[in-house]
């Protein structure tokens, strides 16, 4: 376990010497934030993956997921997010319960929202190379937190469509070794959605047991 974590330590100190304002990165992340920012709302499908290559642990979840501004509708595996921008609801399946709590933009978790944007304020930004990643040419840049101390990940990287700017992939680096990967596929911007479709319906939900934790 010692050889494990002194791999992770000097990942997070050779990537963090190599991090820097890197102006090509800020051009590609400039131009998806603004592609994004130019749809009103969104559908998408999207992989969630759990990798950590020390223990061999390769996990994947499909869902769907809605964005419109600052609010998502996320549905994965057995569960599905709420975010009206001001409360997050989260309903447990198989429970038949949902969890009611308090959105706070300023947390450090990061939502499909935030991703967005993250890179503006408190990251450095780096670009490394061009690479395919389904069926796109990618420039990939890695995001690195300026207070790698109190941040969850070391790092965090981006698959960016040279293309169209689309958002294809990021990668979340845990410093614990996992590895969070999201991949969007199948991307709808032509949609129209009511803010209601981001709050959580208990009417729809028969005996669904509320957890309010605000």
């Amino acid at each position: 376990m010692r050889k494990i974590g002194l791999l992770v330590v000097f990942g997070m100190i050779f990537t963090s010497v190599l991090a820097q304002y890197d102006t090509k990165a800020r051009a590609v992340l400039d131009a998806m934030s603004e592609k994004y920012s130019k749809i009103s709302a969104y559908k998408a499908d999207i992989k969630s993956s759990l990798i950590n290559e020390i223990d061999g642990v390769n996990e994947d979840m499909v869902g769907e997921i809605t964005i419109k501004g600052d609010m998502f509708r996320l549905k994965i595996d057995d569960q599905e997010i709420y975010n009206d921008g001001k409360t997050v609801w989260t309903y447990l399946e198989e429970a038949n319960e949902v969890n009611i709590d308090n959105y706070d933009p300023e947390e450090e978790e990061i939502t499909p929202t935030k991703i967005l944007n993250i890179y503006k304020t408190g990251y450095k930004y780096l670009h490394l190379e061009e690479t395919q990643e389904a069926g796109h040419l990618c420039d990939v840049i890695d995001l690195i937190p300026e207070n790698t101390k109190d941040s969850q990940f070391f790092k965090i990287r981006m698959n960016v469509s040279q293309k169209d700017r689309s958002l294809v992939s990021w990668t979340m680096f845990e410093k614990s070794g996992n590895k969070f990967k999201y991949t969007i596929t199948n991307f709808n911007p032509g949609i129209k959605v009511d803010d209601t479709h981001f709050r959580f319906d208990a009417s729809k939900y028969p005996d669904v047991e509320i957890v309010d934790l605000r």
